[in-house]
């Protein structure tokens, strides 16, 4: 303990110290480029406190998280004078997981039991129904959904890659049709992206994803002999299912989505320096956790061996990350903004940069800089619904549809790079884990399952579709 007394006022003093001999500059040239450094080390820790130091990584990690995006948000109010940045980003993060808290709580009030063991066939047909419900009711609802039957048919063949898998196809990839479907493409459609743009104009490079991704999955899984099924086991093939009200309940917290106050001007909402922030959306969505919550047997949540230990860990990693990014989000916003930035929009470019920067940052805020830096290209403002809609039509110049194709589908897909790419991936990493699943770390999931077999299809996918 007196260690960490140590190191906490070291780090108050560094702190202190940076504070002063910056504050002059800041009033002039903004934020200073040091401040990315907060997000770098909470990077650094999700990556190497689990395998290099993981007692202390899991004792503190929620203090830690906090403490350093509370360093950022205080300097900008403070020493910034900038209370409006840190305000968004805390709102945004309130909408995010007032989400995923219901989503997570419904599905895990679901059981759903497979009578028979799992299988090269039957896991891939659980990854591609997976894939197609996340469109319907959001990548978290289907992933909360479907993890725990997953894990249960293939408990005597487990091994990670069939986890790292359903993140890529469930968790990520597979919600890139619909708004519902992913954050990104939700704040696409609040601004004005018709409700089915994806559908019609991101089918293909969808469809390319999900058959090579197939491909691949059916060679590993085939290859998987590490299994000693129990013959004295009797398997009927049948699907058994509880706490079905549950689903109702997920369709009414897929509904409160659409309640958002700038949409709907007559929602009460919360006014801030002219910004409308959703509240009631937020409140029905906590309401709706509460009544799956109580309304769900016990007996359902302890065959699920549900607790609330996978989304606290989201919920204080996150509110970290979201506050903590936001200088390396200002700095990819003003990259894009200069006219050399502007010059170098392509197809190709809006790609792979929407698709880096939401491997690592959230993918919601860093599809609407993209947005609104291409549209900019065009003489067009991405505050404009007018504006939003006659770009994704491509009226102003057909290209634009292939810039918004671009970065709505990497915005989704390249949020599977990483455990941080998508609030659902370290969930479902959660559960496998307190399910005896042993998963990579933060470096190997990327070094051995993301780079080795994701990366390759999205390049692939981008030479087939995008490539110009």
């Amino acid at each position: 303990m007196n260690k960490l007394k140590h190191i906490a006022l070291l780090t108050l003093g560094f702190s202190f110290l940076c504070l002063k001999v910056s504050a002059n500059d800041i009033q002039k040239n903004g934020a200073p480029g040091w401040l990315v450094l907060p997000f770098l080390s909470l990077l650094f820790l999700i990556a190497s406190g689990p395998v290099l130091y993981a007692h202390f990584w899991h004792k503190y990690f929620k203090p830690i998280a906090v403490g350093l995006g509370l360093f950022v948000a205080g300097y900008y109010v403070v020493i910034l004078g900038d209370s409006h940045s840190p305000i968004h980003a805390f709102f945004e993060y309130f909408s995010f997981v007032s989400l995923l808290i219901p989503l997570f709580i419904a599905s895990g009030g679901i059981h759903i039991e497979i009578s028979r063991p799992g299988n090269a066939k039957v896991n891939l047909i659980i990854l591609l129904v997976g894939a197609i419900l996340s469109n319907l009711i959001g990548t978290t609802g289907a992933s909360m959904l479907l993890i725990r039957p997953m894990i249960r048919m293939n408990k005597d063949r487990m091994q990670p890659y069939l986890i790292v898998f359903f993140i890529f196809f469930v968790s990520n990839l597979g919600g890139a049709l619909t708004p519902i479907g992913d954050p990104p493409l939700f704040l696409g459609f609040l601004k004005g992206v018709p409700f089915f743009w994806m559908i019609q104009h991101s089918i293909a490079p969808w469809i390319v994803s999900m058959i090579l991704l197939s491909l691949v999955f059916w060679v590993l899984d085939n290859k998987n002999n590490s299994f000693n099924i129990d013959k004295s086991k009797f398997y009927t093939g049948k699907i058994t299912i509880k706490g079905k009200q549950n689903f109702i309940i997920l369709f009414f917290i897929i509904l409160t989505v659409f309640i958002d106050p700038n949409i709907f001007p007559e929602v009460p909402a919360l006014t801030i320096d002219g910004n409308r922030f959703s509240i009631i959306r937020e409140i029905l969505q906590l309401i709706l956790a509460a009544v799956s919550y109580f309304s769900t047997k016990k007996s359902i949540h302890k065959s699920n061996d549900f607790n609330f230990d996978p989304i606290a860990e989201v919920a204080f990693l996150f509110i970290g990350i979201f506050m903590t990014m936001i200088p390396a989000l200002q700095w990819v916003e003003k990259v894009a903004a200069t006219p050399e930035g502007m010059n170098s929009l392509t197809t190709n470019t809006l790609y792979w940069a929407t698709g880096i920067c939401s491997s690592f940052l959230d993918n919601a805020p860093t599809y609407v800089n993209f947005l609104a830096a291409a549209m900019t290209k065009f003489g067009l403002n991405s505050g404009v619904p007018l504006d939003v809609k006659t770009f994704s039509s491509g009226l102003v110049h057909p290209e634009t549809i292939e810039y918004l194709s671009a970065i709505s589908f990497a915005a989704v897909a390249f949020g599977a790079m990483t455990y941080i790419g998508n609030g659902p991936n370290f969930m479902v990493k959660a559960i496998a884990e307190q399910n005896g699943v042993k998963m990579p770390d933060f470096l190997s999931y990327i070094l051995k399952y993301s780079l080795k077999y994701l990366f390759p299809v999205l390049l692939i996918t981008w030479i087939l579709l995008y490539l110009i």
